[in-house]
């Protein structure tokens, strides 16, 4: 069977196979699509907002928590290795946490109640990603004063990611066209 799936013969591939493929497809879009978002900045007075975490946390109110830290901290780590290296570190540990955590939250906690849950999980992915990148940033500069003064960019990118996936999850239709995709009941 497994000679069938590498000759492109799917008639012998299984249900459990042809969803694990879908999946990882949808891992890897996500994953393309952060590395996309965390490569270009907003500018902005002193900085720049980076829109990254909007795909990071509707990855991570989607997917699994395995499938959403690959995405946020494996997706912004290579996104950071190709442009931006420095804290490329940095963006695999926190938005893979960040990921990770609001996948965690919002599949496991108030079941009853899905928005609720990741509302609550997007606010700890925000408070993650801004401690992490805080900290971070006195790591890799070596001066907690430069992070201190990044500190509001952080807050607003985290800020726009985690109101702009809810939207995107809840009121335009994403959810619903991922469950339509798995042909998941929600």
């Amino acid at each position: 069977m497994a000679e069938n799936c590498f000759l492109g013969n799917t008639n012998g591939r299984s249900k459990e196979a042809k969803m694990n493929t879908k999946r990882i497809t949808v891992t890897a879009a996500f994953m393309a699509l952060n590395i996309i978002m965390s490569s270009y900045g907003v500018p902005v007075p002193g900085g720049h907002l980076y829109l990254c975490d909007i795909v990071i946390c509707l990855a991570a109110l989607l997917l699994n928590p395995m499938e959403a830290f690959v995405v946020g901290g494996i997706g912004s780590f290579i996104g950071d290795m190709i442009f931006y290296p420095l804290p490329m570190f940095v963006s695999l540990v926190t938005h893979g946490l960040q990921a990770f955590v609001i996948s965690l939250i919002s599949h496991k906690v108030l079941q009853s109640k899905p928005k609720l849950a990741s509302a609550i999980a997007v606010t700890v992915g925000t408070v993650i990603m801004v401690t992490g990148y805080t900290l971070g940033k006195t790591f890799v500069y070596s001066t907690w004063e430069y992070a201190v003064m990044k500190m509001p960019y952080e807050i607003a990118q985290g800020g726009i990611g985690a109101i702009m996936s809810m939207l995107l999850c809840y009121r335009w239709g994403v959810q619903k066209l991922y469950y339509r995709v798995f042909q998941e009941q929600n």
